[in-house]
């Protein structure tokens, strides 16, 4: 592994760029003028988006990508249409290895005829990339300088005074909030988030103030390479068995973070967070709780949450966000306490905060037809689904939208089978707030099915639990029932990593046709 990222113009190569934190990195480069290459499987508006901006994306995973990146002796650039002959060269079939260890002979002076010099990109490759990836075993027989995604968010974050949130619930509101709250403020910051923003209109924007506001993912244990001037864990739960075999190993990979940031600021109502991590500067929903930053006289409305915050002991004022639940009004306890360090006063913190309409698939209002209201959410550990199903509670009750009593229909894909199995109770026990259940089969997030579980095993236990429960096992049976079942006054909360919300326009169709006058 390369020791250092090359900002300086080398070339960059995303393997899986359009995924969302690969994309968001790719976006940050090609803004500031590098060039920017790299290969996917599909299109997407993400991917298109790249594109406009000048990015060079191969429709396939292929050694023939890197055909491009040469240029000969004399100094002559390969022709503006290698990009496309190289993508049409991808498409027409697969480049064997002896072939890719030929151009790397040539790239290497060691081929005859007209010699040819390096202009080998850097290879960015997330988790999600298999060593077996052709794509990937062919960047390594260029010998071509191969990161992490991780890899290039730490050297940016060494780039600017960066914020780092970090924690296995809440991270990208708590980002997307702060980055947010900064732009209101005037100080122009780099954001680079897990999830869509409709304030800037993706996962990243490019700032020209001295400020980068990153999310800082646990998942694979990369989150130890992160050094930020300021940090913070907003929880620490084991979410990701698939890496981590303990709890006591995700702690450690926390407690790394922590001590590699400048200043740590951390929820205290967390018990691991305030006994094993020691933030410098801690927030709490609990005034007794002697955290730094607290709220009191709460009121959690079915449109908003109102508090009166308190630094130190002293009223602040009072604060009002459109984020629902306890959850999001200790993320915006988060961001209160940033904002303090940077020398915010709070009159701007709390306007900044009021304006905040939130990330996408964080409780998006998705649309409202026939009385039914559509929310989209990206819960996937038991936790988040709890908290989301209060907030999807406390909306449903007292909203204008739904005046009538109606009931709150949870519509549940869970996601990746080792967290469905090493949760599995927990997950059974996630639904007290959802007067209906709709679950499906797992979806799998590359990973192999051991036939240790199954999506029926998952909607029988949380029958068991009470519930009212209906298994589909197809997204187009989810799709049916939906069409057929929802009724006027629901909230339909559809939860979940995977591909479940890409039904929900075609179940929206159907109920906006009784919108329609005859």
């Amino acid at each position: 592994m390369p020791s250092s990222v090359d900002f300086s113009g080398r070339p960059f190569h995303f393997i899986g760029i359009g995924g969302i934190g690969m994309s968001a990195l790719a976006y940050i480069l090609a803004k500031r003028k590098l060039p920017v290459y790299g290969s996917d499987i599909k299109s997407s508006h993400i991917t298109e988006r790249l594109q406009g901006m000048g990015a060079h994306i191969f429709w396939r995973q292929d050694a023939s990508n890197f055909e491009i990146f040469q240029t000969t002796v004399n100094g002559t650039s390969p022709d503006r249409g290698a990009p496309e002959k190289a993508a049409s060269s991808a498409v027409a079939g697969t480049v064997g290895t002896s072939v890719v260890r030929a151009a790397a002979m040539k790239l290497n002076g060691n081929g005859s005829g007209t010699q040819a010099v390096a202009r080998l990109p850097q290879v960015v490759c997330s988790t999600a990339i298999h060593p077996a990836n052709a794509e990937y075993r062919a960047a390594l027989d260029l010998g071509c300088p191969i990161f992490h995604r991780s890899d290039v968010l730490a050297a940016l974050i060494q780039d600017y005074q960066s914020v780092a949130v970090a924690g296995t619930h809440g991270k990208t509101t708590t980002s997307s909030l702060i980055g947010f709250m900064l732009m209101a403020a005037g100080l122009d910051p780099t954001i680079v988030v897990g999830g869509e923003v409709n304030a800037w209109e993706g996962n990243a924007r490019m700032g020209f103030g001295p400020y980068l506001v990153a999310e800082a993912d646990e998942s694979d244990g990369s989150l130890v390479k992160l050094v930020a001037k300021i940090g913070i864990v907003t929880n620490v739960e084991l979410d990701h068995p698939d890496h981590y075999d303990t709890l006591d190993q995700v702690i450690d990979t926390f407690k790394v973070f922590a001590e590699n940031c400048e200043i740590l600021v951390g929820c205290i109502d967390d018990e691991i967070v305030k006994d094993c991590l020691a933030p410098n500067v801690s927030y709490s929903l609990h005034p007794e709780s002697g955290a730094d930053y607290t709220a009191s006289g709460v009121e959690y409305g079915a449109q908003s949450t109102k508090a009166g915050i308190w630094e130190r002991g002293t009223l602040l004022g009072e604060m009002e966000l459109k984020l629902l639940g306890k959850h999001n009004l200790s993320n915006a306890l988060a961001a209160v306490a940033v904002g303090r360090l940077l020398g915010l006063e709070f009159s701007a913190i709390a306007k900044a905060i009021a304006g905040f309409e939130g990330a996408r698939r964080r409780f998006e209002v998705r649309g409202f037809h026939n009385e039914i209201l559509f929310v989209d959410d990206y819960a996937h550990h038991p936790s988040e689904i709890r908290v989301t199903l209060a907030a999807a509670r406390l909306r449903l009750e007292g909203s204008k939208e739904n005046p009538q009593s109606g009931r709150v229909v949870a519509i549940f894909q869970p996601h990746r089978y080792s967290r469905t199995l090493t949760f599995l109770p927990e997950f059974a026990q996630s639904f007290g707030d959802a007067d209906l259940v709709v679950t499906c089969d797992i979806y799998s997030a590359g990973e192999p099915n051991l036939g240790e579980i199954t999506g029926q095993q998952v909607a029988d236990l949380i029958a068991k639990e009470g519930r009212d429960v209906e298994f589909c096992p197809s997204l187009e049976s989810v799709t049916k029932f939906l069409t057929e079942n929802l009724q006027p006054g629901d909230l339909a909360l559809f939860l979940g990593a995977g591909n479940l919300n890409q039904i929900i326009p075609e179940v929206m169709a159907v109920y906006q046709q009784a919108d329609r006058p005859d």
